[in-house]
């Protein structure tokens, strides 16, 4: 799929997000439209139908739920159901749902869902990937380090992490609690293959996906993705508020316009 087409999907992602957290008036928006291109690059050119994805970061669970309804994994009219009274797409994300390997929403237990899969794998002698999407305020979490030892300890190729550097966690900026370059350092001290990317931007994915495919040794590898909390709504870029509020009307319909 080309870059144009990837952008496209990407839009629906993000519009899909805004109009069903509008109606269900839920939240975490702000996190959702950060990782609208990260799940376009990955679900419609990237992951193969052997491989596995976690997305860590469980409160962006629509955004993964709007992908599998427009790949046909789950119906739209089930979009719909979106945080109402007896479905199963509630606001973290739900292994019942089709497409979804594991439920997650308590911060820092799906990387090591995902080491364990990818430990399996390279039993089995299984070539699979598995890749894992987890937040940088995530990355506070204790369970977060305590597996990267783990997947260092245990070479595993096979497991791509992705880390959403959108900036912002619930109450503050990421900045505040645990600095980026800190962050970054200890990432790097792991051992692991580390990349830095543009998380908006598709053609640093695929540079680094073909660096990845291509390294010769047998170390999981970790891409630490720059993005913008709030990404294509312009009133919602950077704004706290949004990793909570639910648009209105009047915003709904400004978001829209802007991702046409």
């Amino acid at each position: 799929m080309e870059n144009r087409e990837l952008l496209e999907k990407a839009k629906k992602i993000r519009r899909n997000c805004l109009i069903q957290v509008s109606a269900a008036k839920s939240s975490h928006i702000g996190s959702m439209l950060s990782i609208a291109d990260i799940l376009a690059y990955l679900f419609y050119k990237e992951i193969k139908k052997e491989d596995r994805f976690v997305l860590s970061k469980g409160h962006a669970s629509l955004a993964l739920y709007a992908v599998l309804a427009d790949k046909g994994i789950i119906s739209e009219e089930m979009l719909k159901t979106y945080c109402k009274n007896g479905s199963c797409l509630i606001g973290h994300l739900n292994h019942k749902v089709p497409g979804v390997e594991v439920s997650t929403g308590s911060l820092g237990h799906g990387l090591p869902m995902a080491a364990g899969m990818a430990l399996a794998n390279k039993i089995d002698g299984k070539s699979a990937r598995v890749y894992c999407l987890i937040g940088d305020g995530e990355c506070q979490e204790g369970a977060v380090w305590e597996s990267l030892i783990f997947i260092s300890n245990h070479d595993l190729k096979g497991l791509v992490i992705i880390i959403d550097a959108n900036k912002l966690q619930g109450y503050d900026f990421c900045e505040n609690i645990f600095p980026e370059k800190r962050l970054i350092a200890m990432l790097k001290a792991t051992g692991l293959n580390f990349y830095e990317i543009n998380g908006h931007d598709f053609s640093d994915m695929e540079k680094t996906f073909e660096k990845i495919g291509n390294s010769k040794n047998e170390k999981a590898s970790i891409i630490f993705a720059h993005t913008t909390k709030g990404k294509g709504v312009s009133f919602m870029e950077n704004k706290l508020e949004w990793h909570y509020k639910s648009p209105d009307d009047e915003q709904l319909k400004k978001a829209l316009e802007e991702l046409k």
